[in-house]
């Protein structure tokens, strides 16, 4: 893993709300960040696609970005090194990553789609999700699209969840396994979750009991780790692909939904060897989907399916 420690934060205050500013950012844009496909629960403040809200570990913070300089609001110096770097992966050196990958596809006599990706979605960040909350969002991401996934999971969170107050707004938690579990199928049917109902219900149940425990996924191999996932109900190879590339820190996975098929079809006819892309082939992808989605299709609607 190629890291650095190049951020350094300041604290500030912005109208009584602690907050911490971060100077000279590069290959980091929140817009993309966070409309990439990889998480549901920010959303932007406003109109202005540089000013995000949402809910992580529990906590309500507000992102906002102007050029090179990222305002975290609502959290400490201590917040930021204890949750949020690692969280916007800005401990990692994406201009190395980047570089990495861009020599894996020339190896491949890549057609410059890669490169183009690179230079249109360049400010995606993995994010490091909680492992219950991905697993179980990509579980209601399957056959449905981004609006309706927004709506399911906020629901399931405002039955479910903790309340968490910023100024005249409340906001909630996601919901633990053991919360889902005592629910059961028939109240989590309730909120719309359709066929997918008992596929929550089951992988809450193995997490819950400690039958899948996800945090100790980290140390197991690519394999094991997708196996394991995917002993759980309704969990197939892309659902756990997406919880291994955006949780389990496993950014080699590459989960291929029906956008991701239909680039490689496209524009790698020949076949594109995924496993030649090395550790960051997970990173490669999000470029490629973002490509895809919001420039060769900028024209369809974008909230198309994502499974």
């Amino acid at each position: 893993m190629i890291t650095t420690e190049k951020y350094v934060p300041v604290g500030i205050m912005i109208n009584g709300i602690p907050a911490v500013r971060i100077g000279g950012l590069e290959h980091f844009d929140v817009s993309q960040v966070f409309d990439c496909g990889q998480a549901f629960r920010f959303l932007p403040v406003g109109d202005d696609p540089y000013h995000v809200g949402g809910v992580a570990f529990g906590k309500y913070i507000e992102l906002v970005q102007s050029h090179d300089t990222l305002t975290i609001v609502n959290a400490t110096v201590n917040d930021y090194e204890g949750i949020w770097k690692r969280y916007l992966g800005l401990d990692l050196d994406y201009g190395e990553i980047k570089r990495e990958l861009t020599d894996a596809f020339a190896r491949q006599k890549d057609s410059g789609v890669f490169e183009n990706a690179v230079k249109i979605g360049g400010g995606i960040r993995l994010l490091r999700q909680e492992p219950w909350e991905c697993l179980c969002s990509f579980i209601i991401s399957q056959n449905n699209n981004i609006p309706r996934i927004r709506k399911i999971i906020g629901a399931l969170c405002e039955k479910y969840g903790e309340p968490i107050r910023f100024g005249e707004s409340v906001h909630y938690s996601f919901p633990s396994a053991h919360v889902i579990a005592d629910a059961g199928i028939d109240e989590i049917f309730a909120l719309r979750t359709g066929f997918r109902a008992k596929y929550i219900c089951d992988a809450a149940r193995a997490v819950s009991t400690g039958e899948l425990e996800l945090d100790a996924l980290k140390a197991l191999e690519p394999n094991e780790v997708e196996r394991a996932l995917c002993s759980v109900k309704g969990v197939g190879p892309k659902v756990a692909a997406c919880a291994m590339l955006f949780s389990l820190e496993k950014y080699d996975a590459f989960p291929i939904d029906v956008w991701v098929k239909r680039i490689l079809e496209k524009y790698y006819p020949d076949g594109l060897d995924i496993s030649a892309l090395g550790r960051y082939a997970g990173i490669a992808q999000q470029y490629l989907f973002f490509y895809e989605r919001y420039t060769v299709n900028a024209a369809e609607p974008k909230d198309r399916k994502r499974s």
